[in-house]
């Protein structure tokens, strides 16, 4: 059997992709070489099936059809690769831990994270990514739903979180996801810790 060609490998994992999808060049490494990874990924780019993000990092536009327009790029997904790509942990932090876990309506263009790797800054179109170093002990090892909800209720802050607010985010959580930030939230602050009780208790991680 004829061995497809590089072009044509990379193009059934594209099209095996959800729209909206965001991927590394990494992510073909597989196939071929770098140059004729890139040379592919250029004419997909050229002839509108993928866009380039930044250096290295592609998605697979998701064509709104009611705007009829490609919608814009996923700026979280396209955090958590460039951090994958780079082996750092990564949290959302501020009013974007807030958006995400529905205790805001706030839409920013500025994406802040904290990160286990060195200070970043990334223009994405008209959107921001900024990742602010933070010491290990704060960050890795944690599941990304823990680290989710810590930066959350940092940006909330110990004097200004409400039991509503606390219920919001145990909305978000499954048990085993309950379990795993009873665990791994032991190193946080003692306020944090209370608030975390206070969110799983009543669940009994049963959800």
């Amino acid at each position: 059997m004829k061995k497809k060609t590089t072009m044509v490998q990379i193009q059934n994992l594209i099209n095996n992709k959800k729209p909206g999808t965001v991927f590394t060049i990494r992510d073909f490494q597989d196939i071929g070489d770098g140059p004729s990874i890139r040379q592919c990924l250029k004419r997909l780019t050229d002839n509108g099936t993928i866009r380039r993000i930044t250096p290295g990092i592609y998605d697979k536009p998701s064509f709104n059809h009611f705007l009829n327009e490609n919608e814009a790029v996923d700026i979280y997904q396209t955090a958590k690769i460039i951090a994958r790509t780079n082996s750092w942990t990564i949290a959302p932090s501020g009013n974007i831990a807030l958006n995400l876990l529905g205790l805001s309506t706030q839409v920013s263009s500025r994406w802040i994270f904290v990160s286990d790797g060195p200070y970043k800054k990334y223009n994405i179109g008209a959107n921001t990514i900024e990742f602010k170093h933070r010491a290990n002990r704060e960050i890795t090892g944690m599941s990304e739903k823990t680290l989710l909800i810590i930066q959350a209720l940092k940006a909330l802050g110990k004097e200004q979180v409400t039991d509503a607010q606390l219920a919001k985010i145990q909305k978000n959580l499954t048990g085993n996801e309950a379990k795993k930030l009873l665990i791994e939230s032991r190193n946080a602050s003692a306020w944090i810790i209370e608030a975390i009780k206070k969110i799983c208790g009543e669940m009994q991680c049963t959800k």
